[in-house]
């Protein structure tokens, strides 16, 4: 937890609680331990104060559950009050392993179904709870962020009608387009990045790493990447480099237009470690072959790394470039859900968000400047420095 003085000084806006939706489950389970291990180690300071009342407890989660009728039609039930509470709400809209029953049949939830759940819970809980805050890593409909033609602009719509219903304040992750906060201007929306966490993973899992300009290229796969790569880059000393998509725009696949090739923009890259950073791996073709490419002009390593990993298309691709050492490592964050054969991969690596999203609550919670938590440049400096120096960095 960053900045503790800050907490130590000021008092929580209402007591904690965390509705934790099934598809946020293992996520939300351990930033409830962290709370739960930071608030005891720090209850000795409020024990006699009445209005720390409630804050630290043996358990953060809320009682609560989402049933369906057999129709499939479903519902948010409290099973415990809410009243005077600051609720932070937890969805990951792309956990596609849960199912529920309708007429019969076994259905997956989609990111459509998840939505729903969410704002049943915020209805159930909206007129008793002090604050409601959702905290969504994954932004619902982020891809459809702009409209492009006779299109539905789902993002914008999907943040204004949450506000309407009585949200204060949004916490998501890596969004593919911030500027959808324009929808709804006068509400909370915070977007944080995972650098820091993958910088650690990295260092943790890598000890031969030469941080500078001659050594290491951080890669965009795309122009909308671009921003994120040259951060990440600046705080690494290493140089930055694109690869620029060209599509066929005469044609749609899949609902979007397929990539014809990738054209590189950059320095040269021959002998040197490659970082490809980006927020979301979908399929991941477009990923495999930029990472195909790079070695193909004769990078020395490629490494991934990518917020969100859906692989929508399977694990097949990524095994195969593995096995033909297309890349050394593949790292993302566990903000969204990751299929159990994905972690028991050689070459993949987490990013743990957990503490980092604990951090977040507990500051929003004392309503203190998401600047203590949001800006990661200080902590990067540090731990490379560490590195640098020869100390062996370990994953948390």
């Amino acid at each position: 937890m960053p900045n503790l003085h800050e907490l130590k000084n000021a008092r929580p806006v209402a007591p904690l609680k965390l509705v934790v939706l099934n598809s946020a489950s293992d996520l939300g389970s351990k930033v409830n331990k962290y709370l739960i291990k930071f608030r005891k180690k720090m209850n000795n300071v409020y024990n006699n104060d009445p209005a720390f009342q409630g804050y630290s407890e043996p358990n953060y989660l809320l009682n609560f559950s989402t049933p369906r009728f057999n129709s499939g039609e479903g519902k948010a039930v409290l099973n415990e009050t809410v009243r005077g509470k600051d609720l932070f709400i937890m969805v990951d809209v792309c956990n596609h392993s849960l199912t529920y029953k309708m007429n019969g049949y076994i259905n997956r939830m989609s990111p459509d179904n998840h939505y729903q759940e969410l704002k049943r819970v915020i209805a159930a809980t909206n007129g008793k709870a002090h604050r409601i805050n959702v905290i969504m890593p994954y932004l619902y409909e982020g891809r459809q962020h702009r409209r492009t033609g006779r299109e539905s602009l789902d993002c914008a719509y999907a943040f204004e009608e949450l506000t309407e219903m009585g949200v204060s304040n949004f916490i998501t992750f890596d969004a593919h387009d911030p500027r959808i906060q324009n929808a709804a201007p006068l509400s909370g929306f915070d977007n944080f990045t995972a650098h820091y966490q993958f910088t650690r993973a990295l260092l943790a899992s890598v000890n031969d790493l030469v941080l500078d300009k001659d050594h290491i290229i951080v890669i965009s796969p795309d122009e909308g990447a671009m921003e994120r790569a040259i951060y990440f880059s600046s705080v690494l000393g290493a140089d930055t480099g694109l690869f620029y998509k060209r599509r066929d725009y005469s044609t749609i696949v899949n609902g979007k237009n397929p990539i014809v090739a990738h054209e590189f923009l950059g320095n040269d890259i021959e002998g040197k470690d490659i970082i490809i950073v980006d927020d979301i791996i979908s399929s991941g073709e477009s990923m495999v072959d930029t990472a195909r490419q790079l070695k193909a002009m004769k990078a020395k390593r490629v490494f991934i790394c990518a917020t969100f990993g859906l692989f929508t298309n399977g694990l097949e691709e990524f095994d195969k470039a593995f096995a033909e050492g297309v890349f050394e490592k593949l790292f993302t964050t566990n903000l969204c859900y990751r299929p159990p054969e994905l972690l028991k991969k050689p070459y993949y690596i987490e990013a743990d968000m957990s503490n980092f999203l604990a951090s977040i609550i507990d500051f929003m919670n004392h309503d203190l400047s998401m600047e203590n938590v949001s800006t990661p440049t200080e902590k990067i400096q540090n731990i490379l420095e560490l590195y640098n120096d020869g100390t062996v960095i370990d994953e948390k």
